[in-house]
């Protein structure tokens, strides 16, 4: 069983608030969108971590990590990408493998909303963490975690910060 720390859109920000849930996890995924290396590394420094880039994200950042993420977690099949759109209206970028070779979980961040939802007709799960960043017009930080437990995914909770500024 593996305990996942689901985030996105950090924008460069990282706080003791985050890493009291990244201490929790197994691994930390992040959906892109990360800013400044910094945040990446202080989540290394305490889990593993597997990570796309953003459309924000610099040369250094696009250098550390892919465009999309997909690997096997226990026994289910996730791909990570940063805009991915959501069950029928998937992003033109991914449209087509996503229909060919869909995976069991289909996260993406951008949007800044957070969402998860079924895709029935693919048997997909898609999840957008929102963003744990403070860059944005959410008005409230989230990120998700849960558990993955052969091919179950399970205890899926949304963990919320206020926007302070």
């Amino acid at each position: 069983m593996k305990k996942i720390l689901l985030l996105s859109d950090t924008h460069s920000y990282i706080d003791d608030d985050i890493l009291k849930y990244v201490k929790q996890a197994d691994e930390v995924w992040h959906a892109g969108d990360i800013g400044d290396l910094k945040v990446t590394d202080a989540i290394s420094k305490l889990k593993p971590l597997r990570g796309v880039y953003g459309n924000i994200d610099g040369d250094k950042v696009r250098l550390e990590f892919p465009e999309n993420n997909r690997f096997m977690c226990e026994g289910v099949d996730v791909w990570i990408t940063h805009i991915g759109g959501y069950p029928n209206k998937y992003n033109i970028r991914v449209r087509e493998e996503i229909y060919k070779n869909p995976p069991r979980i289909f996260i993406c961040g951008h949007s800044h909303i957070l969402k998860v939802m079924p895709d029935k007709k693919l048997n997909l799960i898609h999840m957008n963490p929102g963003a744990v960043g403070k860059h944005g017009f959410h008005k409230v930080r989230t990120m998700l975690r849960f558990t993955i437990d052969g091919k179950k995914i399970e205890n899926l909770e949304v963990i919320e910060f206020p926007k302070r500024y």
